[in-house]
């Protein structure tokens, strides 16, 4: 069976999920209320509705740090 290959990248912000697929020709926006997921207690979940197979063969995931803002004028 032949894969193509497909990029995307999520981005999760508390109560924000942004999808970006195709290098960033397609986007989706979610707000969701989860609950905190630590540890052995994270998943990612992967689905698909189309007639195809999905295989993830890489997935890299980073902590992002907290906005820094100043009110200096």
């Amino acid at each position: 069976m032949m894969f193509n290959a497909v990029w995307f990248d999520m981005q999760i912000d508390h109560s924000v999920v942004e999808s970006f697929g195709g290098h960033g020709k397609t986007a989706i926006l979610a707000r969701v209320y989860p609950t905190k997921a630590v540890g052995d207690k994270a998943r990612l979940f992967v689905f698909n509705n189309g007639e195809s197979d999905v295989k993830v063969t890489n997935l890299n995931a980073y902590d992002m740090g907290s906005a820094k803002i100043t009110t200096d004028a």
